[in-house]
């Protein structure tokens, strides 16, 4: 498949001082020193080939990131020492694997080369035994068996070139291969509307669900799914292995024949028997033998997770294997290594720039995320097909097969109160499939925190993000998801597969927690609609838990269109249901319980009070779309200090303003930025939501991130309808690699180095951006020198320099550049 071209983008200096309120101009002063901007002025992005899986290698260095749940660490950069992050799994970073890969494939040239050692071997023996008509026989014998087993080296190593030379071929017929598959599954699984996937099942049957799936795909994408070319070169070691035992039983027929010879007075079978010495003649011929079986099984299992899709702490099987129990998920939610990867993500064979917005949201390149399973299993609900270099969207879901859009017109039909972007502006959709929901919502104005695991539906997250939709990757397991308590306007829960009624309602319980006052519910699930006995119990059992929960089922539909139906539920706006319940479970969560503590909280089986006072948050519903973007929040006064120490209200409003004049003086025009190749946009530290709100006409959306060791202005970000998440930049953030266009630090890297190494951090923001990525960091001028450096050292490109006083701001573009070869250590960036 051919790549994309990569487009010019020229170079021009303007910004601002990055100290937020004191620069008022937003332009960069026409005299400053443009640094490398000269040199890179006018100059295409670098193109070059993009690497195959077993030439992508780790990055190394020295710095690798504190244990995050200590205090402050030493914030010097020890660039003395050097080491790689290797996860002793196997299943760590992508150099490792690679470096399995690659020496498989070295082994495949050997037999050619031991197969002439012993051509000529068998020449001279040949010339040295012509003695008598006894030994001429022999050496006939021996030399048709060197030459099979010339014939079957030669044969071995042109099947090994050929699985490697037509690789990409094969990925193609493969790909081809499922659209049949694809329309088989369509009749095969019509009959699908059991509640099993509406419920989130215990671990035995979740793996039985995975080894279900696998077995539908393993013959149709081997070469497709980012694990071909490792399975590939182990089949041609297979042969080899068969070879090599080959050889073994003739140098044993030699010796046989030698003690013949000596043993003149040996008796023999008559010719009835004789076929009983035919046995130690014998090839292999097309059995394998246990112990390459099983060495070649090892090899394919150290390999299985593609290194081209590393999570490192959703992908860290070493601490999975120690949880004492996975019953609740355990085995999805974040496990983080003790130090930061400090290695390289590989790009996955054939990647290329990804298709732009809104056309992505329909189709994106197979090669950038070449997974296929859920086109199986799932492409008769309309998920997702693959068609040539392309995976498509029709933009259907298990409950909307007939298409999002028409879907989220009924949920408004359903209930007028809903009102898409007007009334609810922020949505939680739980369990997102390929994110449709959430996509096809940005044409209702409303913008959608799509989340599910990274579970046997192998990619999904990763499809969304491709696709230019929000997503991250989490679970409902035991701990509170990463939001504060009482931000989202509408939930929604479409065959999520969570069993929301079972254990006393915790899962619902962490919903209600994250709801907003007054805010609705929305579950499309075949309890529903359905009347078998199992369906019918769960809907007694949720009806049961919703009443005890002061929740009002407002409506309840069915579809005709789609043949789904769906109930939604309203969250009470005071306490009086709370007050008067006669059932006291679940109970109300003591007054010390802060439903905003959200980083590693275990969940809780209660609910939180509702506000009483009109001048807390919740007590009102916000303003009305998009009104309630450029309002202060009602809940701020002027007794708040700020988080840039002027009164709350004000600090707000300055940060908007300061925000609004840096994008649209600098950032939209005097940086060279071309803003059609961006989509995908994190704030890694977000204060008030300034710099998105600041982009929310363009074509975009921003992952806004508050830090963990930062104020908590989270809520205020949601109550102006935008949204995100909080985080901890000592550890990975949980993202696929290549999700993200653009990645803004303001004063954050300075931060981080009380508490964690600098290069860590910096290596995770290349595994999140994408090739031809950008990054923009407003920090002092030593954090700005150490980082241009690192950038240097992993070969970005330096588009912009610039200084005032001790305040600096650096524009870097990532490249296509991967490491060709496994180092054993690497001098640290300086």
């Amino acid at each position: 498949m051919s790549s994309s071209s990569k487009s010019e983008v020229k170079d021009r200096i303007s910004e601002t001082n990055s100290k937020p309120f004191e620069d008022s101009s937003g332009d960069v002063p026409d005299d400053t020193t443009k640094g490398d901007l000269k040199t890179n002025e006018d100059k295409p992005i670098k193109s070059t080939s993009v690497p195959s899986q077993d030439q992508n290698v780790s990055e190394k260095s020295t710095d690798n990131s504190a244990d995050s749940t200590q205090g402050d660490k030493n914030d010097s950069v020890d660039a003395s020492k050097s080491q790689t992050y290797t996860d002793e799994s196997g299943t760590g970073e992508g150099g490792e694997v690679a470096k399995t890969a690659e020496d498989m494939n070295t082994a495949g040239g050997e037999p050619n080369s031991e197969g002439q050692k012993f051509e000529e071997k068998k020449n001279i023996d040949q010339k040295s035994d012509e003695t008598t008509n006894t030994e001429k026989e022999k050496n006939k014998e021996r030399s048709s068996d060197q030459e099979l087993k010339n014939e079957q080296f030669s044969n071995a190593e042109e099947r090994s070139n050929e699985s490697i030379d037509k690789k990409q071929e094969q990925s193609d017929v493969d790909r081809s291969s499922l659209e049949p598959q694809q329309q088989q599954s369509d009749q095969e699984n019509k009959s699908e509307e059991s509640v099993g996937d509406e419920q989130q099942q215990p671990e035995d049957e979740s793996n039985s669900e995975k080894t279900s799936d696998n077995t539908k795909i393993t013959e149709q994408e081997e070469s497709s799914d980012g694990r071909s070319e490792d399975q590939g070169k182990t089949e041609v070691n297979g042969e080899q292995n068969q070879d090599k035992e080959a050889e073994k039983d003739n140098d044993e027929n030699k010796v046989s024949n030698q003690t013949k010879d000596q043993g003149s007075n040996e008796v023999f079978p008559d010719g009835a028997q004789s076929d009983l010495l035919n046995e130690t003649n014998t090839q292999n011929g097309a059995w394998s033998t246990q112990a390459a079986e099983s060495r070649n099984e090892k090899e394919v299992q150290a390999s299985s997770l593609p290194a081209e899709d590393y999570i490192p702490c959703l992908d860290n099987q070493e601490a999975i294997k120690k949880l004492r129990s996975t019953k609740h998920y355990e085995h999805r939610e974040r496990h983080c290594p003790d130090e930061g990867p400090t290695c390289l993500v590989p790009l996955p064979k054939g990647y290329q720039r990804p298709i732009e917005w809104s056309t992505s949201r329909d189709k994106i390149w197979y090669h950038n995320v070449p997974h296929t399973q859920l086109a199986v299993v799932k492409g008769h609900q309309n998920w997702v097909k693959v068609s040539g270099d392309y995976l498509f969207f029709p933009g259907g879901g298990t409950q909307f097969k007939q298409g999002a859009l028409h879907y989220i017109d009924f949920i408004q039909e359903s209930m007028p109160d809903i009102a898409w972007g007007k009334r609810s502006r922020v949505v939680l959709d739980v369990g997102c499939g390929v994110a449709s929901f959430g996509g096809f919502l940005f044409d209702r104005d409303t913008l959608t925190m799509s989340f599910a695991p990274k579970d046997e539906h192998e990619a999904q997250v990763q499809f969304a993000l491709e696709r230019g939709i929000p997503a991250i990757s989490a679970v409902m397991g035991t701990k509170r998801l990463p939001f504060p308590g009482q931000v989202f306007d509408v939930i929604h829960c479409a065959r999520c597969r969570v069993p929301w009624h079972i254990e006393g309602g915790m899962l619902l319980l962490e919903l209600n927690r994250l709801l907003r006052p007054g805010g609705y519910f929305v579950w499309s699930a075949t309890p529903v609609y359905q009347k078998g006995q199992e369906d019918q119990e769960i809907w007694n059992a949720m009806s049961a838990l919703t009443r005890t929960m002061c929740w009002e089922m407002v409506t309840k539909r069915r579809d005709a269109t789609n043949k789904v139906g769906l109930a939604i539920y309203k969250k009470p706006s005071d306490n009086i249901c709370y007050e008067k319940r006669k059932q006291k479970s679940p109970s109300l969560c003591q007054d010390s319980d802060d439903q905003n503590a959200a980083w590693n909280i275990p969940l809780q089986p209660c609910m939180h009070k509702l506000p009483s006072d009109p001048a807390i948050r919740g007590s009102h519903w916000p303003k009305p779309w998009p009104e309630r973007l450029e309002k202060t929040p009602y809940w701020l006064n002027g007794s708040q200090e700020g988080v840039y120490g002027k009164p709350a209200p004000e600090d707000f409003q300055a940060d908007y303003k300061h925000w609004k004049h840096v994008v649209s003086k600098s950032y939209m025009s005097g940086m060279g930025i071309d803003w059609s190749t961006v989509r995908n946009v994190m704030d890694m530290r977000s204060v008030y939501g300034g710099f998105a709100a600041a982009l929310w006409d363009k074509k975009v959306w921003v992952m806004n991130v508050v830090s963990i060791d930062s104020p908590d202005t989270l809520p205020i970000i949601y109550e102006r309808g935008l949204f995100g998440v909080y985080h901890d930049w000592c550890e990975s953030f949980s993202t696929y690699p290549r999700t993200y266009d653009l990645l803004h630090a303001d004063h954050l890297f300075s931060r981080i180095k009380k508490r964690c190494k600098i290069l860590p951090v910096f290596v995770e923001v290349d595994r999140i951006v994408r090739p031809e990525g950008k990054l923009i960091v407003r920090d002092n001028m030593d954090i700005i020198a150490e980082l241009e450096g690192i950038a240097r050292s992993l070969h970005w490109e330096i588009r912009m320099t610039y200084a005032k006083d001790n305040e600096g701001l650096l524009y870097v573009q990532k490249t296509v550049w991967r490491p060709t070869e496994v180092e054993g250590s690497a001098s640290s960036p300086s």
